[in-house]
């Protein structure tokens, strides 16, 4: 997927703010080595950087636009391209973050084990993911893309990603390789301008997989057919604006031997 950085910033205050919920719960004092995984333009690596600036700070991301504006954002943080699917640790980490990338990678349980053997003793795994495939932003893009006109293109083809395992899932399994393991949902409810900033929004993330599969020429009915939805789903407040739901999951996972 294209993923592009200039897009994925238009909201940054309201993306960053889940990446700066979970540092707050990351209880470390004075790590060495910190890694940003699914690092994205480094907004959020920038929010590790500033809690400890006497770190090594590494971001890994597998988009070169991303990694384009956060190596133009810290240019004294190390950026890798590689895949969080498979990337391994050069040394034990002190914290491995991971803020909105997990939900695209397909067994990542499996991976959060092994993420979990690359951690120094005490050092933490800490993860957010969007927990919102029922909601109606997410909902509305398979109903936009298996209707009407659409339907020839996705034919045959699974988009929908998978949904995230239950809580008590990730709990049992990173209890066996952690002292403590916190796993929590928040909801946020953001106000935004109107349907076409919700649709904005999405197209910066959860809209790529259905837009990239369409030939140029047909992105832009698909929009308007979906923001048609989008403005039913969520009608204007009476005090202006409209408020998106946004479901999000969160793990703290603490090494044992600190």
């Amino acid at each position: 997927m294209d993923w592009s950085a200039g897009q994925y910033l238009k909201f940054e205050d309201e993306r960053t703010r889940p990446a700066r919920n979970l540092l707050a719960e990351v209880p470390l004092a004075a790590p060495r080595y910190c890694v940003d995984l699914g690092c994205g333009p480094g907004n959020s690596t920038a929010l590790i950087a500033a809690r400890f600036p006497e770190a090594r700070i590494v971001g890994v991301d597998t988009a070169p636009d991303m990694l384009r504006a956060a190596r133009e954002r810290l240019p004294g943080a190390t950026f890798v391209e590689a895949d969080v699917a498979t990337w391994q640790a050069d040394a034990p980490a002190d914290l491995l973050f991971a803020n909105a990338v997990f939900q695209w990678v397909p067994g990542h349980l499996a991976v959060l084990e092994r993420l979990m053997g690359a951690l120094a003793p005490g050092g933490v795994l800490a993860v957010q993911m969007p927990d919102n495939l029922g909601e109606p932003s997410h909902l509305l893009m398979e109903e936009t893309a298996r209707s009407g006109p659409f339907a020839d293109a996705f034919a045959g083809k699974t988009i929908r990603r998978e949904a995230l395992p239950a809580p008590r899932t990730y709990v049992e399994r990173l209890a066996p390789l952690a002292a403590k393991v916190e796993v929590w949902h928040t909801i946020y409810q953001h106000r935004l301008a109107d349907a076409a900033a919700i649709v904005e929004w999405v197209k910066g993330t959860g809209l790529r997989p259905y837009l990239d599969p369409l030939p140029q020429e047909r992105r832009a009915a698909f929009l308007e057919a979906y923001t048609a939805r989008i403005a039913e789903a969520y009608p204007p407040l009476a005090a202006g604006g409209v408020l998106l739901a946004f479901p999000r999951l969160f793990i703290v996972a603490v090494k044992a031997g600190g």
